[in-house]
C-alpha cells in the first residue's frame, strides 16, 4: 500500500522537526520546506496528499499560499491543515475562509495533530473532484469563493454553515449522519456534539429562506442535499 505524503511548510525548525517525527512515526512520508516560496513550489510540483502549513513566514505567508493553491484547479482539493500561534477566532475564520480545511493552534498535542491529519485524509478520499460551482436549480454554490446565492441574491452563511452545505452539496443525494458531518466539517470547533450539527442546519435553512428544501432531514440517519427539488 502506498504511503501517503505530507508536506510541512514552517520556518521554525523545532516545529518542523516535531511534526516530521510525529507523522513519520505514524507511517507517513514527509517532505519539509523551511519557507513559503519553496513550500509553494514543492506543493505545485509534487502534489502531496496533505499540506501542513504555518501562517507566519517572512517571504510568502500561509494565507497567500492557500490562495494560490485554491486558485489552481490542480490543487484546489489538496487538504490543507494550518498550524499557527494565531489563536483568535478572527484569525481562525480568516484561515478557513482563505482555503484551509482545518486549523490547529500552536503549541499542539501530537495526538491531536495525527487525529486531524487522518480526518482530513479520510474526508479527501470520500470526496470526488468537485466542480468549481455547484448549480442546482436557482441555487448556486461557488466552492472557490465560498459564496452562495439563490435567484442571484447572495446568502450569508457562517464558515461552519458553508462547510456543511458544501459537503452535503458535493455529495448530493447521499445522507450523512451527524457524526460524519462533525468529522468532515466541524473538526476545528471545540465541544462539538450532535446537537451542534442540528443548530448549524437550522442556521443554513434560515439563511436559504425559500431554498431551505435543498437541505433535507433523513429520518434515523441525518441530513442530505436534495439535488434539485425545484423540478
Amino acid at each position: 500500500m502506498r504511503k501517503q505524503t505530507i508536506l510541512i511548510v514552517d520556518d521554525q525548525r523545532d516545529f518542523r522537526e516535531l511534526v516530521r517525527r510525529t507523522l513519520e512515526q505514524k507511517g507517513f512520508d514527509v517532505i519539509l520546506a523551511a519557507d513559503g516560496v519553496s513550500g509553494l513550489r514543492i506543493a505545485q510540483q509534487n502534489k502531496p496528499d496533505l499540506l501542513v502549513l504555518d501562517l507566519t513566514m517572512p517571504d510568502i505567508d500561509g494565507l497567500e499560499i492557500c490562495r494560490q493553491l485554491r486558485d489552481n484547479p490542480r490543487h484546489r482539493h489538496l487538504p490543507i491543515l494550518v498550524m499557527s500561534a494565531r489563536a483568535s477566532a478572527a484569525e481562525r475564520i480568516l484561515g478557513l475562509e482563505t482555503g484551509a480545511d482545518d486549523y490547529l493552534i500552536k503549541p499542539f498535542v501530537p495526538q491531536e495533530l495525527v487525529a486531524r491529519v487522518n480526518a482530513l485524509l479520510r474526508r479527501s478520499q470520500l470526496e470526488p473532484d468537485a466542480p468549481a460551482v455547484i448549480q442546482s436549480g436557482h441555487l448556486e454554490i461557488d466552492l472557490s469563493s465560498h459564496r452562495v446565492s439563490y435567484k442571484k441574491s447572495p446568502i450569508r452563511l457562517t464558515p461552519a454553515e458553508f462547510r456543511i452545505l458544501e459537503f452535503l452539496a458535493v455529495h448530493a443525494g447521499r445522507a450523512f449522519t451527524r457524526d460524519e458531518i462533525i468529522e468532515s466539517c466541524l473538526s476545528d470547533e471545540a465541544g462539538v456534539i450532535e446537537r451542534t450539527v442540528d443548530t448549524h442546519i437550522v442556521g443554513i435553512r434560515r439563511a436559504l429562506g425559500e431554498a431551505e428544501r435543498y437541505v433535507q432531514t433523513v429520518r434515523t440517519i441525518g441530513y442530505k442535499f436534495a439535488g434539485d427539488p425545484e423540478r
